[in-house]
């Protein structure tokens, strides 16, 4: 129980820190390529995409994402459909999911955790139930046990129970199985979006 206790709410962090600072050191040249990359791939819509979400708590902060989608809208000035503004750049930046990477930074200033669930959008909050709420209990992660047993090709609903169990069953070797199945995940390539979109349905409170 101390085990827990201490690595919950102190190792963590202090993993979570050090990793992300030393990553970011060396994957420093990669993130610069990709953002010149996109810069051009997305006509001037720029190269990062920020977004307020919720964090530990409910906790409004901004998650910071590689922009995979140009702005390009139709003649009465609404955007086109995500599938039509998604390029090719940033079908393979998302696809690898090198579009998480700048969330390395969220971390760094202690919004995210390397491990947790995901953090969505700030209009679900009144949509989920006491129970789908817990996931709030913890930081949120740039991967999380959700994201290893399906990522976008399975139900919302399924989706909170992982991320509930995650909870609970918070510690270090948890955290390692993660990582493991993340990076398991991501050579594979598997449940980037859902069959036939360019992003995952919205949550509705029921699906």
């Amino acid at each position: 129980m101390m085990k827990f206790f201490m690595y919950k709410h102190f190792f963590k962090r202090f993993f979570d820190f050090w990793i992300s600072l030393i990553a970011l050191i060396f994957i420093s040249p990669i993130l610069l390529v990709v953002t010149i990359w996109l810069h051009f791939a997305n006509k001037g819509a720029g190269a990062f995409f920020l977004q307020d979400r919720p964090g530990k708590d409910g906790k409004i902060f901004k998650v910071i994402k590689f922009k995979t989608m140009t702005d390009e809208r139709d003649a009465e000035g609404n955007l086109l459909p995500d599938e039509a503004r998604l390029t090719k750049v940033g079908r393979f930046v998302r696809s690898t999911s090198i579009d998480e990477l700048p969330q390395l930074i969220n971390v760094l200033k202690g919004d995210m955790a390397l491990i947790g669930p995901r953090p969505l959008l700030v209009q679900y909050l009144p949509l989920y139930s006491p129970e789908q709420m817990r996931r709030h209990e913890v930081r949120p992660g740039i991967s999380g046990w959700a994201q290893c047993h399906g990522r976008n090709a399975i139900k919302w609903t399924q989706k909170f129970e992982y991320d509930v169990w995650y909870v609970d069953h918070l510690t270090m070797v948890t955290d390692m199985k993660v990582i493991v199945l993340t990076l398991l995940e991501v050579l594979q390539r598997n449940g980037i979006n859902e069959e036939g979109s360019a992003t995952i349905e919205p949550f509705n409170g029921n699906n």
